[in-house]
């Protein structure tokens, strides 16, 4: 593309009497074209970096927390994901991508984003704050047996706390998908997966890469290959 724009870029003018006036608005076009390519690049590359060191590290673990919830999952057991802002998203696509299917012909399994349910959520940040949304949800649905995901880019969040504190209370084990030095929630985690990077941006693609991984495992544990979609 870049080259396709540079091509052009250095066409005449057409009218000789234009030349002068076309000349540095193309040259802007040029230089422009060169700064976004460089910088395209440099975020890609940045991304990729990050993802790099993180599965260097921690491979080993984002298999266990497979093999974690593939256990819940068998022994009748719920998923419970929560988060805010992106992470409420990540939450609500590894939950979509359990109910219905990933890679396989299968039966649903039960996974819970606990950031979709509007009356539920301002009922209980109006009432009793919005640091209890999904602690108060946690204690009404999550059971001994289930797993809590917990979604959070800086790893500080009060509601991301609260929900992994009763969760403890209730002997529901913990995952933590972090960022940064995993913060305050890394304590209350069973296991913690902690993107170590300060630009959330880059925490986020990789805590969507690892949801997707989470997935394609958890399938391989429970089902058989032979219902592969692709």
């Amino acid at each position: 593309m870049a080259s396709d724009i540079r091509r052009h870029a250095v066409l005449p003018c057409p009218n000789r009497q234009l030349t002068n006036r076309c000349r540095w608005p193309r040259l802007r076009v040029l230089i422009k074209s060169d700064f976004m390519t460089d910088r395209i690049s440099a975020i890609v590359n940045d991304s990729l970096e990050t993802k790099r060191r993180f599965f260097e590290a921690h491979a080993g673990e984002v298999e266990r927390a497979a093999e974690m919830i593939a256990a819940a999952f068998t022994a009748g057991g719920k998923l419970l994901l929560f988060g805010n802002g992106g992470s409420a998203a990540d939450a609500q696509h590894i939950a979509g991508e359990l109910v219905n299917r990933f890679l396989l012909k299968r039966r649903a399994l039960p996974a819970v984003a606990f950031t979709t349910d509007g009356g539920v959520l301002t009922c209980i940040a109006n009432d009793t704050g919005f640091e209890n949304v999904f602690a108060r949800q946690i204690e009404a649905l999550g059971a001994q047996g289930d797993i809590c995901l917990a979604i959070s880019t800086s790893g500080t969040s009060p509601n991301i706390v609260a929900a992994c504190e009763q969760a403890r209370e209730q002997g529901i084990r913990v995952i933590g998908l972090l960022g940064r030095d995993g913060g305050s929630v890394k304590s209350l985690c069973d296991l913690a997966l902690i993107v170590r990077s300060d630009d959330t941006q880059r925490i986020q693609e990789t805590h969507n890469l690892i949801g997707h991984i989470l997935c394609e495992l958890i399938e391989a544990e429970i089902f058989p290959v032979p219902n592969r979609l692709r």
